[in-house]
This record gives C-alpha cells, sequence and structure tokens, in this order.
C-alpha cells in the first residue's frame, strides 16, 4: 500500500489531468467532475490492492476509464448546434420564434482551463492540449464509440504507448492499433481545422478579445460585428439554432437579443481559449449571470462566439453569483 503520504494526496496530485480525460470522453465538465469523483472513491476504497508507486497513475486512468464507459453506455452523443443542420436566420427566428431549448444533455458544455489543462510546460505542448479541448475537437470526438474514443484520447493527446493503452483497456495491441486507425479515419473526415478557429492565445488575440468585450459592454454593435469574420458562427445552447456572419449577429443583438444591452462581462478561459462571462441587468443596480461564452478567433478576425446560456455554469469558473453597479 502507498504509504508516504496521505492517500488523499497521492490521488488529488491526478485530478486536473484526470478531469480533461474524462471531459474529452463525455462532453460536459459536470459530468467530467462527476467522473473523477467517483474514481477518487473507488480509487479510495481499493488502494491496498496496489503496491508499486509508479503504477497508481496508469492504474487510475484504467478506474476512470471504466466510469466514463459505464456512463456512456446508452447515453446520446452530445453535439453543437451547427451538428444539428443548416444554420438560421434572425429573420426566420422572429417570424416563427424562438426554438424550444433542448435538454442539458443534448449539448457539448464548456469547462475551465482551471479544471482540464497544466498550469505550465513546454509551449508546444501547452498548445497542443489546448487544441483538444476545443468544443469542435470534443464535439468530433462524440461521433467515435466510446472504447474508440479512449484509444484516441490515450494514444493521440496523451500519447500513451500501444502496449500500455491495451493494458489498460484488456486488449491486445492490434486491437488498439485497429481502433485508432478507425478513430483517425472518423477525426480527419470531419476536416477540423478548416471548420474552426484556433485556441492561440497571444498578445494579438488578447487585444482582439479586450476590443469585443469594449464594444459588447457598450453595446456598440458596428463595432463589435467589425471583429467578426464573414462566416462567424454564433450559437445559444439550449437552443437549436445558430446563424452565420456579422450581418446575422449585427441582427439578433439589436433585435431578439437587445436584452443584453447593458451586460457587464468577467473574461476567463475555456476550452484552451478566450471566454467571458455576461451579466445582464436587472434594472436595479444588479447584473445576474446570463451565459458564459466561449470565443473562437481565426487570424486577426473572431470565428465563433457560442453562448452557452446556463447560468449553473458560472460557479464552476469562479464567477459570483451577482455583479452591481457601481
Amino acid at each position: 500500500m502507498i504509504t508516504s503520504q496521505p492517500v488523499e494526496q497521492e490521488l488529488d496530485q491526478y485530478r486536473r489531468e484526470l478531469t480533461g480525460y474524462c471531459y474529452r470522453m463525455l462532453g460536459s465538465g459536470f459530468e467530467a467532475e462527476d467522473a473523477v469523483q467517483e474514481t477518487m472513491v473507488r480509487a479510495w476504497k481499493s488502494i491496498d490492492r496496489l503496491t508499486a508507486r509508479e503504477a497508481l497513475r496508469s492504474w487510475m486512468y484504467r478506474i476512470a476509464t471504466n466510469v466514463c464507459l459505464d456512463m456512456l453506455d446508452g447515453a446520446q452523443r452530445r453535439a453543437r448546434p451547427m451538428d444539428f443542420g443548416p444554420s438560421s436566420t434572425t429573420e426566420a427566428v422572429v417570424a416563427s420564434g424562438l426554438p424550444a431549448g433542448l435538454a442539458e444533455t443534448t449539448w457539448i458544455q464548456p469547462i475551465a482551463d482551471a479544471r482540464t489543462l497544466p498550469e505550465s510546460g513546454d509551449p508546444a505542448e501547452l498548445a497542443a492540449a489546448r487544441e483538444t479541448v476545443r468544443l469542435a475537437f470534443v464535439a468530433a470526438l462524440q461521433h467515435l464509440p466510446p472504447r474508440q474514443r479512449a484509444v484516441l484520447i490515450l494514444r493521440e493527446v496523451l500519447r500513451w504507448q500501444a502496449s500500455e493503452v491495451a493494458e489498460l483497456l484488456g486488449t491486445t495491441v492490434a486491437s488498439v492499433n485497429s481502433a485508432l486507425q478507425r478513430a483517425r479515419a472518423t477525426i480527419d473526415a470531419m476536416d477540423l481545422d478548416a471548420a474552426d478557429g484556433s485556441t492561440a492565445i497571444g498578445a494579438d488575440q488578447q487585444e482582439l478579445l479586450s476590443r469585443y468585450v469594449d464594444a459588447f459592454e457598450r453595446y456598440d454593435v458596428a463595432a463589435l460585428v467589425a471583429l467578426l469574420h464573414e462566416d462567424a458562427s454564433f450559437s445559444m445552447p439550449p437552443h437549436p439554432l445558430w446563424l452565420v456572419g456579422p450581418d446575422q449577429v449585427a441582427q439578433w443583438l439589436l433585435g431578439p437579443g437587445i436584452g443584453c444591452r447593458g451586460s457587464k462581462v468577467l473574461t476567463t478561459r475555456a476550452n484552451g481559449g478566450f471566454a467571458y462571462g455576461a451579466y445582464k441587468p436587472t434594472g436595479d443596480g444588479r447584473h445576474l449571470p446570463f451565459a458564459l461564452a466561449v470565443v473562437e478567433v481565426r487570424g486577426d478576425r473572431i470565428s465563433g462566439i457560442h453562448n452557452y446560456l446556463y447560468p449553473e455554469l458560472f460557479a464552476s469558473f469562479g464567477f459570483p453569483d451577482e455583479l452591481r453597479d457601481e
């Protein structure tokens, strides 16, 4: 049994990386946290069976994988609004009404970088890790059968050897290699690089986000949409609709979305890139959580704004319950 330090500390040192692994498997930050907590409980209960310190990490990944596979058994595939069909228009929404929101389990949910990604390390490795929690990549993973998904994440993201993955899954190296080949083919067919922006977070991207946030808080819609790509996407889970292009975004913000005027914003990082929490005014000097937005960038313009209308996400990002006018 491991006794060099308290068991909880031995286990908890893997919490962040396990959360990242479970998030890629499940597509939900809340479910990933549940999976990791269950992993910790199972590991704590049976740690006396483990005799070698160097085996602890792989043993915990084995437990986490089994927990995720159990959770995915019979579950529907999480997706993004863009995965459900073509874009809509503001005119169409105004004419027919905002479509009802779908169940939370329908959607890929955002997650804070602080819960999934390492705080420091080799810049190239950190950049690669950020790419693997992009919304588009996590959504693409959901197209894979669960065991293929685990193989791809362990081999391509975490860089495990085929023999290590085979041992973890209780299968053969040949089977792992075959699963990886099929998973790669599925992901490659989605052409993710062409479909979405990057998670670059350099000075230029920071300045772009600052300009966007400033325009949003002033509700200068003309200045805001000037920062968007011509094919920028704008989505609003849980509603199954999405818009494309600056004109449509402007029409939305000046039409159905006008209630966002006067919002306050707190910035953060999510899914490897920039994000912000938008607080809508209540009219009595308070601002309450409304949308957690993940911002995607391509080149010198914003290519995606994905507004998650789930106030319950704010706590997981360390945001306050409300903001007040100064």
